[in-house]
């Protein structure tokens, strides 16, 4: 539920700007806070990735890995390395601000010009997305500082029942 209230208030917020973005990047990615349901902060209070010394990795980083695996990669590339007709994301994080990158995923977005035309669909109302973005831009800023490489996390923290309350709720299950 918090996911998709966040959501909402960066597309007002991208509404209310006029709909421009501004090309800051997310900062330093040092995880300094974490919360309940097992998500780590920023010194700027955006979601990070932790990965301990012995290469585990927070549920959040391994979540966001098996949800870009399941929706992003085939336009995006394995491991946000890109394609053809698609960015690379751990590329694209970057310069990209976690308000810009909610704002993106939720809303699309479509590039033209004379020589092609990129349109990246809205995937704000499909919860098998929506409700995982956090997840998600973790996994894209690990790969983006390859703090994180491109095989599967080999260690993960366990999901909290914080995360799997939000996540059902999200989801619309009772």
């Amino acid at each position: 539920m918090r996911q998709i209230c966040s959501v909402i208030a960066v597309m007002m917020i991208f509404v209310v700007s006029g709909g421009s973005a501004v090309a800051e990047g997310p900062g330093d990615p040092t995880a300094v806070k974490k919360e309940d349901d097992g998500k780590w902060l920023d010194k700027d209070g955006n979601p990070t990735y932790k990965i301990s010394a012995d290469g585990t990795v927070d549920w959040f980083t391994y979540s966001g890995y098996r949800r870009y695996h399941s929706d992003c990669h085939v336009c995006h590339g394995p491991d946000g390395m890109g394609s053809t007709y698609a960015p690379a994301l751990r590329d694209s994080v970057k310069s990209m601000s976690y308000g810009d990158f909610l704002g993106v995923v939720a809303s699309g977005r479509k590039n033209i010009s004379a020589a092609q035309e990129n349109v990246m669909p809205a995937f704000g109302d499909n919860p098998n997305v929506a409700c995982y973005m956090d997840d998600l831009y973790v996994y894209l800023r690990a790969r983006s500082t390859d703090a994180l490489g491109r095989q599967r996390p080999a260690k993960k923290e366990e999901k909290t029942e914080a995360y799997t309350q939000a996540e059902d709720a999200c989801m619309g299950k009772k």
